[in-house]
């Protein structure tokens, strides 16, 4: 098992090399210039939605049910526990690029960080 997730390091970081070398080669795709006029229009409010009766549900489950959960969704109920942190949602949707579909801080590309997340975490989908 820990063979397969080397190879999976070793497949991401080949992509990653990839990536960064087609984009250094070819540039980016957008024009000359280009500046998001996002920002201009965009308005964050921010709500925390009471989870109790999601919990409360939860908590009526049995652990198959529970694992049948977890093997469709994830960790999903894990965030039930989670709060919102508004300044946080604040601060990066200034770094949110809407053409890429991807936060980019100055040159720094989040996007190939996603394929090392999901190998150190041995997930096969998103």
């Amino acid at each position: 098992m820990e063979k397969g997730f080397l190879d999976k390091v070793e497949d991401n970081a080949a992509v990653r090399t990839w990536s960064k070398m087609t984009q250094h080669e070819k540039g980016d795709s957008l024009a000359e210039g280009y500046v998001s006029k996002l920002w201009n229009f965009t308005r964050i409010r921010v709500t925390q939605n009471s989870l109790q009766e999601l919990k409360e549900i939860w908590d009526q489950w049995n652990d198959e049910v529970r694992q049948l959960f977890y093997s469709n969704h994830g960790d999903l109920p894990y965030l039930f526990d989670m709060k919102v942190d508004k300044h946080l949602f604040r601060a990066l949707a200034q770094f949110w690029n809407p053409t890429y579909s991807c936060f980019k801080f100055e040159k720094v590309d989040l996007v190939p960080t996603v394929e090392e997340y999901m190998a150190l975490l041995r997930c096969s989908k998103i």
